[in-house]
This record gives C-alpha cells, sequence and structure tokens, in this order.
C-alpha cells in the first residue's frame, strides 16, 4: 500500500477546518489503520478581505492555491465547499466525491427582525453574495444590500456590531458550526435559489492517484452527484464564476430529474426564472437545456453587460 498517511489540504477558517475534520473523521472511521493529516493554506479568497469578491475575480478564489499543492504532491486531497467550485477542473485533478446535501438554503439574519418580510425600507443587508443581492433586490428594491465579507464568524459580528440589520448566509455553514439557532428564517427557495452545489462538500484528488480515489468513493452520494452534474453543466453554459446573479437548484421527482435555475440583473429590476425536467441520467444536458432557455428569454444580454461591469472595476 502506496499510501497508509493522507493529506487534506483546508484552507484555515473555521468552516474549511469542520469540512476537513468531518472527511478525515469519515476516513478514518471507514479505513481504521489509516493516519490521515491537514495542511492548512491560505487561498487568495482569504488573503483579499476588503474588496468585494466578484472585484478580484470570481473563478479559484477559494481552491487555486489547494489545487497547485495537489498538483504538486504536497497534499493528496482537498476538500472544498461545491459553490466554491469553479466549473472547469484543471488538467491532472478531478472531482472524485461529492457528499450528501446538507440544507442547501439561505438563511436570514438578525437580532431584530423575525422575517425577511419584516426589514423596514431601506433596511441594510449583508451579504457577500450577487446572486443573493440580485434575487432580493428583485423583490424588495428599497433595500440598502451591501457587500458583507469574512468567515461566518465575523459576518456574525458585524452583524451583532450594528453595521447590518440583517445578513444572509448559507444555512448548511451557520448549522455546520454551531450557529443554528441564529437563523431567523430559511428563505424560501421562491425568494431566493441557491448557489451551485450548496450544501454539498466537493473532494478533489489527482487523475491519477487511483488509490487515493479509492479510498475516497465511498464519500460520493449517486444523487447529490447527479443534482450536482446537472448545476455545474448550468452554470458551465452560461460561464458564471460564484460571483454571477445565478441561482441553480436540481432535485430528484419522481424517478426524473427536475432543475429550477435563475439568472438576475445586477439591480434585480430584470430577473429569468424557468426550470426543466427530465430522465436522471440526462443530468448534464437538462443543466445545459435550462441555461439555453434562460440565456434566449433575456439573460445572455445581462450576462454580457455583467462582463462588461466586472471588467471595468
Amino acid at each position: 500500500m502506496k499510501h497508509n498517511t493522507l493529506v487534506i489540504g483546508t484552507r484555515s477558517s473555521k468552516l474549511a477546518l469542520w469540512q476537513a475534520d468531518y472527511v478525515a473523521d469519515c476516513l478514518r472511521r471507514q479505513y481504521p489503520g489509516l493516519t490521515v493529516e491537514k495542511r492548512l493554506m491560505k487561498t487568495k479568497g482569504d488573503k483579499i478581505l476588503d474588496a468585494p469578491l466578484a472585484k478580484i475575480g470570481g473563478k479559484g478564489l477559494f481552491t487555486k492555491e489547494l489545487e497547485q499543492a495537489m498538483l504538486d504532491g504536497e497534499i493528496d486531497l482537498a476538500v472544498h465547499s461545491l459553490k466554491d467550485m469553479p466549473t472547469e477542473v484543471p488538467a491532472g485533478l478531478e472531482l472524485v466525491a461529492i457528499t450528501q446535501r446538507a440544507d442547501p438554503g439561505d438563511a436570514f439574519v438578525s437580532n431584530t427582525y423575525a422575517h425577511f418580510a419584516d426589514l423596514p425600507q431601506g433596511a441594510r443587508v449583508g451579504t457577500s453574495s450577487l446572486r443573493r443581492k440580485a434575487q432580493l433586490l428583485h423583490v424588495r428594491p428599497d433595500l440598502q444590500v451591501e457587500s458583507l465579507r469574512g468567515n461566518v464568524n465575523t459576518r456574525l459580528q458585524k452583524l451583532d456590531d450594528g453595521q447590518f440589520d440583517a445578513a444572509i448566509l448559507a444555512v448548511a455553514g451557520l448549522k455546520r458550526l454551531g450557529f443554528g439557532a441564529r437563523i431567523a428564517e430559511v428563505l424560501p427557495q421562491s425568494l431566493v435559489l441557491p448557489a451551485v452545489g450548496q450544501g454539498a462538500l466537493a473532494i478533489e484528488a489527482r487523475t491519477d492517484d487511483s488509490e487515493v480515489k479509492g479510498y475516497l468513493a465511498f464519500l460520493n452520494d449517486a444523487v447529490t452527484a447527479q443534482c450536482a452534474r446537472a448545476e455545474r453543466a448550468f452554470l458551465a453554459r452560461v460561464e458564471g464564476g460564484c460571483q454571477v446573479p445565478v441561482g441553480v437548484y436540481a432535485t430528484p421527482q419522481d424517478g426524473e430529474l427536475h432543475v429550477e435555475a435563475v439568472i438576475a440583473a445586477l439591480d434585480g429590476q430584470r430577473l429569468y426564472r424557468d426550470s426543466v425536467t427530465g430522465p436522471q441520467a440526462n443530468a448534464t444536458a437538462l443543466g445545459t437545456e435550462l441555461a439555453d432557455k434562460l440565456l434566449n428569454a433575456g439573460g445572455l444580454a445581462i450576462m454580457h453587460e455583467l462582463g462588461l461591469l466586472l471588467d471595468r472595476k
């Protein structure tokens, strides 16, 4: 056996460490003789905290350094939030396992208001996501939706310090870190569709390392992986990194796959939303078909405008 020790590369945020520890614990339980170690690394997204994510480049902000370390043989695998993963994985690497999805929703967190609908005119809402911002402004154009960066603890602290009336964070991240009680309301998907793969973890390894891939195979959840294929195909077609106003969510339904998606303008004034349903085996084709529907409906103009906007910044 070549590997009796596996080295997991991870970012050093509490949520990234939780994710790496979760996978490490699963591996140790599955293979009692295996040693699993963590190597902490910083990514570009961790180093630049004073600018909105969209302004520092959306793709690979939280993955690139980990991927390079894998290619260099310094680490054996990396654990990512699937929603942070670019749709194209570097040559020599692959997503070996996608874990069973936790709650994919977006959480409304506020110390003053119990529901999103209770927010007064002009309330300040913090989020790091253009996807959330655009969908919220579509229903409440009066809101001041502002950039809220940093790890989960930092974001909650900024809310507690009175910088915002409310913040929107991923439900899964809050629950994983023990902040489930801070969730005032899980926003309905009719209001905000989640990001690609939100709630699932992606485990990446070298394509040619069959032994490591064999170790990780048991962590793959077939249903979540199939849904992720549709969602990632959608995102690849609209050519959006994690920082574009795009939401997409696939669910198994009566033996088929139902995929719903949205493309919205940054100010929320234009929003295109549609869905497709078809055989689960056609996950990739369904995602692509839905992307084409929304791009043809008006999404393409939004993506072109967005490209110009982000290039100018």
